[in-house]
């Protein structure tokens, strides 16, 4: 008989004392601290910490008919997985067969996850074109967005308005398509378009340019790998124009080698 009493009420001791102790280590464990932590003890997980990286996406050497050029274009950002100082840098310098060269952006920016694979920025830019002429040089300020667009193109497009109310916008896209784990070969696509015409920098009204091109790289390691390419560029309307006027080329072809690495 008293063996059947107790049988009784244990079923339901038992059953409030592991919802006490669950709910209790639910919400310690939901502190991030634990059923025997001490007090002042670190949280196991540290998912929220500023981080930094650099990428430099294109280090190359550029040959053509006309002169020879080093180019490169680099990212670098700092903070956490939704805020991040975001700076980027591109343009070229002329190595043979001629002088001068073009800081094409120098842009800092702040920038902001607002979505799986998609950043919103927005900052401050500058551009430089040096020698052998006078030199000449603008800011302008920029808004744009960065991501994975579906299918795995990688997608950066900007709109500019500069000094002098100069207002343009440029769009970049690129594509890794892996032949092998670690040979990939690498389309890229780059345009632009002015709403203005701005002659110091042979910008005509509308559509500029297109440069396209392909490179194969081989990932040594996954931080480092080197490449070879070929890439056309060609300018079109009111740039097309200038660049004649100037005489200049209009579109021209070039073998490239470089190397892509990241720290």
């Amino acid at each position: 008989m008293l063996r059947d009493y107790f049988e009784v009420f244990r079923a339901p001791a038992a059953s409030a004392l592991a919802l006490a102790l669950s709910t209790a280590g639910a919400s310690a464990w939901a502190a991030g601290t634990g059923l025997q932590a001490q007090p002042g003890w670190p949280l196991p997980i540290h998912d929220n910490p500023p981080y930094a990286a650099l990428l430099m996406d294109r280090l190359e050497y550029v040959e053509n008919d006309n002169q020879d050029t080093l180019l490169w274009d680099a990212q670098f950002w700092y903070g956490g997985d939704i805020n991040r100082l975001w700076i980027e840098t591109e343009g070229e310098d002329v190595v043979s067969g001629g002088a001068g060269g073009e800081l094409e952006n120098f842009d800092v920016q702040y920038s902001h996850r607002f979505a799986p694979f998609w950043d919103l920025q927005a900052g401050l830019g500058y551009q430089r074109a040096y020698g052998p002429g006078p030199d000449q040089d603008r800011a302008s300020a920029l808004v744009g967005v960065q991501g994975l667009a579906p299918y795995w193109f990688e997608i950066d497009a900007n709109l500019r308005l500069s000094e002098g109310v100069d207002l343009s916008a440029d769009l970049e896209a690129e594509y890794d398509w892996l032949l092998t784990q670690r040979l990939i070969l690498q389309p890229r696509f780059e345009t632009s378009y002015a709403f203005n015409e701005v002659r110091e920098f042979g910008v005509g009204q509308g559509f500029n340019a297109v440069q396209v091109g392909l490179r194969l790289r081989y990932e040594i390691r996954r931080e480092f790998a080197p490449y070879v390419g070929v890439t056309w560029f060609r300018r079109f309307g009111d740039s097309a124009d200038l660049s004649r006027a100037e005489g200049e080329a209009v579109d021209d072809a070039a073998l490239v080698a470089g190397v892509r690495f990241w720290l």
